[in-house]
């Protein structure tokens, strides 16, 4: 069902083949730890256009099934499907219901006929993507006239804190790189959708200590995944350093680790708008 054969450019997205096996190790821990995915995904669902009645919806990048089964309850007489690139993720949704059907697939490629769907909905996955054009326009072949796509993802200021606190202990790659706002927007402009909302909203965790961040991180799957990241253990003099640099951002509430979430809305011109 899924192809992770295409190679990816040195410097650009994670290679997808490690974000699947990544998050479908992370299945068992993810939930424990997504507080940030809940809220963003709360926010998206709160964004949906009031009069919206989907026959079908799709949960695209569903992860655990949080949100499938959250739709599952909005939208109670549709028939829900859960995409995923991460089998180990479908596996653990599938025994807690929600969609009616687990598929594994990419959302560059969506394993969907045409115009088969009223609703994409999709929460802080699709920054994972490297042709973010592609999944716009696989979201406009399976939408039904009139349907509408709802996204959240990750743009570039993501993270800001452990980027900067790295650059200064060795200046390497160990935080995800992610695309810049002003690429959302021209992107959407040119998807042949009607932009309803986009926006950027910044989201402000905080942690007791940086390890909590990073472990944080690596259960949800989300840790360094991008190429040029260091191989090997983090030596105990680099992370010392690493520790040194970040109490500099440390406010009364704790360390801060702040993500740009970009939230979109948009709709599938009716035939006689097209």
């Amino acid at each position: 069902m899924t192809d992770l054969s295409r190679p990816t450019l040195p410097g650009t997205l994670p290679d997808k083949r490690q974000v699947a096996a990544s998050f479908s190790r992370a299945a068992a821990s993810y939930d424990s730890v997504a507080a940030l995915q809940r809220a963003v995904g709360l926010t998206l669902l709160g964004q949906l256009p009031a009069d919206l009645q989907p026959e079908r919806w799709l949960d695209l990048g569903s992860g655990t099934g949080h949100f499938s089964r959250a739709l599952a309850e909005r939208f109670s007489a549709a028939t829900g499907v859960a995409v995923d690139i991460a089998e180990g993720m479908l596996r653990h949704a599938r025994e807690q219901g929600g969609a009616h059907h687990h598929v594994a697939g990419d959302a560059e490629r969506l394993p969907l006929r045409d115009d088969s769907v009223d609703l994409v909905f999709s929460s802080l996955a699709v920054q994972w993507c490297d042709q973010f054009g592609s999944v716009l326009s696989e979201a406009r072949r399976v939408l039904r006239p009139g349907g509408v796509l709802a996204f959240s993802s990750l743009c570039v200021g993501t993270l800001d804190e452990l980027r900067a606190s790295w650059q200064a202990v060795d200046g390497l790659v160990h935080v995800n790189r992610f695309r810049r706002l002003e690429d959302y927007q021209r992107l959407c402009g040119q998807s042949g959708l009607q932009m309803l909302g986009l926006e950027r909203r910044p989201h402000v965790l905080h942690y007791p200590d940086v390890r909590s961040l990073t472990h944080e991180l690596k259960a949800l799957g989300a840790h360094n995944l991008n190429p040029g990241r260091p191989s090997g253990l983090t030596g105990r003099a680099r992370m010392q350093g690493l520790l040194q640099a970040y109490e500099r951002f440390r406010q009364p509430e704790g360390l801060p680790a702040t993500y740009q979430v970009v939230y979109g809305v948009l709709r599938k011109p009716l035939a006689d708008e097209a």
